[in-house]
């Protein structure tokens, strides 16, 4: 009875928490002051102290860093970003087929104007907070905490959806504030073909031909021909053979499958300086899943995720995030759409009876990890974080190889050490915020980054 009745005011001072935090970056003491860590922090809520455990430091910790990075988005919102013309149009393009689960509503919806985002932002947080709070209180048969789940979705929310647009605005933040290092370049895949042959990384193959014409076996009189120009000779197409997974990639996945990858996540302190030398140690692999592709899809895009421990290169369980795709009104209809998904809800691959995942073992995990590590340093060390698409492939030329990178990057329900993951933003965002305070002194006018 008591929790009960402390319940409201719990949730309210939650709430208080968010809006206070969010506000103080966005148009407060944090916004004009320099980004402080521990005691020192301008932050006036959940200031860390002695007395907190380990879990709560990290949680005082990651709401800050959510709170800061969220707030800064709309610093970012019509700035330059790296691979568009303004930060505003990689968000409608990145959010055009997401919605949250059981809405059905393409998120890019609220992110048109900079007044629809703030207000998404300060309406749908504590709303979908609570809604996803009662949820999982009746999913586990009314055990779990409400106000610490909404505390958790509120304040320092450890979803799929939350890091990869953490990690979004951070590589979006330093890529403007640091006038676009050459790193950033390697979004483009075809740069990243041609700069990791040139420097010793071993890149998916690419066919040299000036070009290749495609014909439908039954079109006459000109219909059904296509002509590609490769970008070997200027065009705008990457022509390639097609690879295929090694025979124990085969032996974890139905058939038909697609090409299915290892998704690595590294993480570079080389970035936070980039006029220091890099050094292989500076690069850190986070984490590892392996994207076991679904009977007859296209691409692994279509798949179940499996967590790789970094460590052992043991395959754990295995989840999904389709629920976040599902566009359309229908959607809201009961069960039509999940809306949560479980880590460990799969152990075997749902498309073959039996089909055994976790529990292997990843061939030279560490290899793969030393290979990425190696690869982040040659190619894109001023960068903060790169998620590679690693293949395990039937060419014996090329048994490892690795396809493009991704550097507003996503986990996809990957694992990894927080302390350590959130230790290094906070240090990035030190250096950041004193760029950006440098940057309102000067008045500086950002140029957009010739595409």
């Amino acid at each position: 009875m008591g929790q009960a009745f402390s319940l409201p005011f719990k949730l309210f001072q939650t709430t208080t928490d968010f809006y206070g935090g969010f506000f103080h970056y966005f148009c407060g003491r944090g916004r004009h002051s320099p980004y402080m860590l521990g005691a020192n922090s301008t932050f006036p809520y959940l200031k860390p102290n002695k007395t907190d455990d380990e879990e709560t430091g990290l949680f005082k910790q990651n709401a800050r860093i959510h709170l800061y990075t969220l707030a800064s988005a709309f610093y970012l919102y019509k700035k330059p970003h790296y691979r568009k013309p303004s930060y505003k149009e990689d968000l409608v393009d990145n959010l055009c087929n997401v919605a949250i689960p059981g809405t059905g509503l393409p998120l890019s919806l609220f992110v048109r104007s900079k007044v629809t985002a703030l207000g998404f932002v300060l309406t749908a947080s504590p709303v979908c907070g609570l809604v996803a709070s009662l949820h999982l209180w009746v999913r586990t048969g009314f055990k779990s905490s409400i106000s610490k789940e909404y505390a958790t979705r509120l304040l320092a929310p450890n979803d799929w959806f939350t890091y990869w647009r953490l990690n979004c605005r951070v590589a979006g933040m330093h890529a403007l504030l640091n006038d676009h290092p050459i790193g950033y370049d390697m979004e483009n895949k075809w740069t990243f073909l041609k700069e990791g042959n040139d420097r010793g990384v071993p890149i998916s193959p690419y066919l040299e031909s000036p070009g290749i014409v495609v014909k439908h076996k039954n079109e006459e009189g000109g219909l059904g021909i296509y002509f590609y120009k490769n970008a070997t000779d200027g065009g705008d197409w990457i022509i390639q053979e097609r690879i295929e997974n090694s025979a124990w990639v085969s032996s974890l996945l139905p058939s038909p499958a697609p090409l299915s990858t290892f998704r690595v996540i590294t993480q570079s302190r080389a970035s936070i300086d980039i006029h220091k030398e890099a050094k292989v140690e500076d690069i850190t692999a986070l984490s590892c899943v392996f994207r076991a592709g679904r009977k007859n899809a296209a691409t692994d895009h279509d798949s179940i995720l499996f967590d790789v421990d970094v460590n052992t290169g043991l395959i754990r369980g295995g989840t999904t995030n389709a629920h976040w795709y599902k566009l359309g009104l229908h959607n809201t209809l009961p069960g039509r759409c999940n809306w949560r998904s479980f880590h460990g809800e799969h152990s075997t691959h749902p498309d073959v009876e039996g089909l055994d995942v976790s529990g292997k073992s990843v061939p030279d995990i560490k290899g793969i990890l030393k290979l990425v590590e190696e690869s982040h340093m040659k190619l894109c060390a001023d960068v903060p974080f790169v998620g590679w698409d690693v293949v395990l492939s039937a060419d014996e030329k090329v048994p490892v190889c690795l396809l493009e990178v991704n550097l507003s990057c996503n986990f996809f329900r990957g694992t990894f050490d927080l302390k350590t993951y959130l230790d290094f933003i906070d240090d990035s965002l030190v250096k950041l915020q004193d760029l950006r305070l440098q940057a309102d002194v000067s008045k500086k006018v950002f140029k957009p980054k010739s595409m």
